[in-house]
């Protein structure tokens, strides 16, 4: 495994570009976000995604959430976004709100578990941004853990739990922690609550009133 080190301030390209060559490979990135630590993969690549199963434990038919570089780079990959899911990005993103918006087709099938939709966001965190955007297309931004463990909120947590199953570990020191973020369905006329978690239930139904 290469560990990269981040220090605010610093040049972020060097390291991104080192990191999009290893995705574009079919390797596994592990990265820092506005909550916790996430990992990689080119979610078109099908051999990429069985190996994030495979070092998570994961049972396939879980879905494994994206991550973008903004709103513009989501639809460019999947078309507009419906007028919903359009007034909470503006208002949310970047930051920990997950929306469930339709796949597009080339994502694998089994970043989605074949459900025909999938959960992205804009992270608040230049880092994993930049790496979004290097690649040029949203990433997987599942937990840097293996199922049922306690997710890593630090580059020394991920490499005591996963470091032999990874290609590069982008170490930017100790994330916020706290929960995970709020995940609302948008595929229907009205938000549903998927998952709860760093935004409050209250300030999306607030949004949209």
């Amino acid at each position: 495994m290469l560990s990269l080190r981040y220090c605010a301030g610093e040049p972020e390209t060097p390291l991104i570009e080192r990191a999009v060559e290893v995705l574009r490979r079919g390797g596994v990135v592990a990265y820092p976000t506005d909550t916790l630590y996430g990992l990689a993969v080119d979610p078109g690549n099908p051999r990429s995604v069985a190996q994030l199963y495979r070092i998570k434990g994961r049972q396939v038919d879980r879905a494994i959430p994206l991550i973008a570089a903004s709103r513009e780079q989501i639809e460019a990959c999947g078309g507009a976004l419906p007028p919903l899911a359009r007034t909470l990005a503006d208002r949310f993103w970047p930051g920990p709100l997950t929306l469930v918006v339709p796949a597009w087709p080339a994502l694998c099938e089994d970043v989605h578990g074949g459900s025909g939709t999938v959960a992205v966001r804009v992270p608040a965190h230049s880092l994993a941004r930049a790496l979004a955007a290097g690649f040029g297309a949203p990433i997987t931004s599942t937990s840097a853990n293996r199922s049922g463990q306690p997710p890593a909120t630090t580059a020394d947590e991920v490499r005591l739990a996963l470091a032999v199953h990874l290609d590069v570990l982008l170490d930017a020191g100790a994330t916020p922690g706290g929960p995970p973020s709020t995940i609302v369905s948008v595929t229907g006329a009205e938000p549903r609550l998927v998952r709860a978690g760093a935004v409050p239930w209250e300030r999306v139904l607030e949004c949209l009133a």
